[in-house]
């Protein structure tokens, strides 16, 4: 079978006809196993059976309510339209939904599938607590700390006060001027047809 028809674990894809993940997570026992179509790494399907070079993706990571997650992501998606791919990761499915409410292409909750999904993607967005173990009231595991700063992504982090952490020369701006602030830089590398720095 050809990998762009591939079920893919622990995803959810908006858009994708005749698409019952309830039926597929039923058919699993546990219902923790959910399943999309996706591309191939690198390429995407042009609409007319050939392919073509994909969207950069950005996963945007968060987890508690998501405000944070949702506030990134509206924010890409009015600079980007549907220039990119964002792929929303959260903690639980409270912060999912709120990213894919925001614009998010796609999303998924829970560890597995932010451990599987970050060693997929181009960019990684968020606060620095995503590269903390324990941290966001310990939603965020010590796997999942592990898995995104293993990632071959570039991270992208907002420096946020978080309980028990002091950066030292961080940028005490409030979150609308960071979020702001990461948007340019990630238009300048797009534009630039880079991915990092």
């Amino acid at each position: 079978m050809d990998r762009a028809l591939t079920p893919t674990p622990g995803v959810i894809q908006k858009g994708v006809d005749n698409f019952d993940p309830l039926s597929y997570a039923g058919a699993q026992g546990s219902g923790a196993r959910i399943f999309s179509l996706s591309g191939r790494r690198g390429f995407r399907d042009a609409g007319d059976g050939s392919m073509a070079k994909k969207k950069s993706c950005i996963a945007v990571i968060d987890g508690q309510g998501g405000g944070i997650g949702a506030v990134i992501t509206r924010e890409l998606r009015e600079a980007f339209a549907e220039e990119i791919e964002i792929v929303c990761l959260g903690t639980n499915a409270m912060a999912t939904g709120l990213m894919l409410k925001a614009g998010a292409n796609r999303g998924a909750s829970g560890e597995n599938a932010i451990v599987q999904t970050v060693r997929t993607v181009d960019m990684v967005a968020g606060t620095m607590g995503i590269v903390i173990a324990n941290s966001m009231m310990g939603e965020l595991t010590p796997k999942m700390a592990e898995a995104i700063a293993s990632s071959p992504a570039t991270k992208y982090l907002l420096p946020l006060r978080m309980p028990g952490l002091e950066i030292i020369g961080g940028p005490k701006e409030p979150l609308p001027h960071l979020v702001s602030q990461l948007v340019k830089r990630l238009k300048e590398l797009i534009e630039q047809g880079g991915n990092h720095v």
